[in-house]
């Protein structure tokens, strides 16, 4: 058994330079190399974890199967890595507070002063070990979020730089930083990137490693300046330039042998492994041609006048997955439900190949998104409904084929006459109380479907296990009259009392889920559903 080793990964000069997809390719890269890695992000905010973030704030909010609700990083580590990851691969300097204090007031520290340095680092230093262990690994690689020189992740990489000096052959540090070219210049520039690698030495980290993003390749002038004035070998800085797809990156890196390069940083040998479904892959992005309209209809797109794909990453990536596996692409038409309330839904949604509805929760755009579901359910185009998809599709149903006039969600409407979609009782109280955090019904269940469905169909099993992120629910009282118009229960925990999968008959797919299954959806093992909702959307059309 090998003694374990830590990659630290930083940023510079702005944010969203694709650092995340940096470490995912990269862990994917190590894992390519024979050994087992694991995946650890540390966030700045003060948050405990992601889940009372707003979506159009911080992009998704992704949800494991132990229900920790983590940032969309998360997410992609578990589709590159296919691995499970859990509450111990995420960190949030809210958590490291949180213990510290709590730990002090208990007289954990038996009478000491409790300072940020050493124990808000030895916090976070634990923390990280313990993800190692628990996924027994031989390899562990640390996103530092944000970027250097921000005062919010200052231990963070106090906590690398204690790591390194306690153990220099077995702890190294990556910074990812972006080299603009100016549209007025027209020539690739590297003092930002001089900068931030100045800000780390300031702290007493010099990076193993630099990837240097760009538009474009580094060019050996850029190379040879930044090699000197960051104090590194030009064969330590690696290039990241634009790219086909995110899926291109590990191979680019790849290419420049940047794995092998850290391992031997690390005094390990190479592996026999391989990227070759990796490749295969990526390959097929690039040569598929045929498009596949389908349309997103939701309510969190857009921050001013930009429209933010990030919301639904999951959704966007699990779309992306089932249809190169069915030989097309996606062209995605992102519909904000409130311009179907004002112009109706046949002028969005008219030529569309099918139709996803994904979670959300609120009143606002509501009506939009029910008007969208009853076109798509007349005309015969196929439907996806995730979560609050699945909760709409219910009412739909409800109003317009069991006649129950104005039936709606107790979230939206307390008081409705036809409350087919209600909240539990348990819920309810945490709502009085003002107990949002973490308290919804949260991360992996068991569910049974039912023989002869779609659901069923799709995933050949009788028993699925599915992620969750919501607190309302199917309403029992109604199952009877729904079923009798039509609506079939295809999916329930196996005591039969929550129900998780409806159906339509008489439609080609009809699919509403009241879990999320774009959290399990990999890129060389597309959901099954996704993969059916596709087929059916491409002979839609056919």
């Amino acid at each position: 058994m090998i003694k374990t080793k830590f990659v630290f990964v930083s940023g510079g000069v702005m944010s969203s330079v694709g650092k995340g997809i940096a470490v995912a390719s990269l862990s994917k890269l190590l894992q390519s190399k024979g050994y087992t890695v694991c995946t650890v992000k540390c966030e700045n905010y003060l948050n405990v974890d992601a889940g009372t973030i707003r979506p159009t704030e911080h992009g998704e909010v992704f949800v494991c199967d132990d229900g920790i609700e983590t940032d969309q990083d998360i997410g992609t580590y578990e589709r590159f890595l296919d691995r499970s990851l859990s509450r111990d691969n995420f960190i949030t300097m809210g958590q490291i507070y949180q213990t510290v204090i709590e730990r002090e007031r208990s007289f954990g520290y038996e009478g000491e002063d409790v300072e940020a340095i050493p124990h808000l680092c030895d916090e976070i230093i634990g923390r990280i070990k313990q993800a190692g262990r628990k996924m027994k690994a031989d390899i562990v690689v640390i996103e530092l979020g944000g970027t250097a020189g921000e005062y919010q992740n200052i231990f963070y990489y106090e906590s690398s730089r204690i790591m390194k000096l306690r153990d220099k052959d077995s702890v190294l540090h990556v910074h990812v930083a972006y080299l603009p070219t100016p549209p007025s210049v027209g020539e690739m520039k590297s003092k930002p990137v001089q900068t931030s690698v100045h800000i780390l030495n300031s702290i007493g980290i010099q990076p193993d490693f630099l990837v240097a993003r760009a538009q474009h390749e580094v060019d050996k002038k850029r190379r040879e300046r930044l090699a000197m004035f960051c104090n590194m070998d030009a064969d330590d800085i690696i290039s990241n330039p634009d790219l086909h797809s995110i899926y291109d990156v590990a191979i680019k890196l790849d290419e420049q042998d940047f794995a092998e390069k850290i391992l031997k940083k690390i005094h390990l040998k190479t592996k026999s492994k391989d990227l070759t479904d990796w490749r295969k892959l990526a390959n097929v992005v690039k040569s598929v041609e045929k498009e596949l309209p389908i349309a997103v209809v939701g309510k969190y797109f857009s921050t001013g006048d930009y429209v933010l794909g990030d919301v639904y990453v999951s959704v966007l990536e699990s779309l992306k997955h089932a249809c190169w596996l069915n030989g097309v692409k996606p062209k995605l038409y992102w519909i904000d439900s409130e311009k179907i309330e004002a112009d109706g839904a046949e002028k969005y949604l008219k030529g569309m190949a099918g139709m996803v509805v994904p979670g959300g929760f609120g009143s606002r755009g509501i009506e939009g998104i029910i008007q969208a579901v009853t076109y798509v359910r007349e005309n015969n185009i196929p439907y996806f409904g995730l979560c609050y998809g699945m909760q709409l599709a219910t009412i739909e149903v409800a109003r317009n084929l069991a006649g129950l006039k104005n039936a709606n969600s107790t979230e939206i409407n307390p008081k409705t006459k036809y409350p087919v979609i209600h909240i539990m009782p348990d819920q309810e109280k945490k709502l009085l109380s003002r107990d949002y955090g973490a308290t919804m019904r949260l991360g992996a269940w068991d569910c049974s479907l039912v023989k002869g469905t779609k659901a069923h169909e799709a995933y050949g099993e009788n028993k699925i296990s599915e992620r969750h992120r919501h607190r309302y629910e199917f309403n029992n009282d109604y199952k009877t009259k729904l079923e009798k118009v039509g609506l079939v229960v295809s999916g329930t925990s196996p005591d039969g009392h929550l129900v998780e999968i409806v159906e339509l008959k008489n439609h080609p797919w009809f699919v509403g889920v009241q879990f999320h299954p774009e959290f399990k959806s990999r890129p060389l093992r597309p959901h099954p559903l996704f993969r059916e909702f596709i087929k059916a959307a491409i002979f839609n059309l056919s």
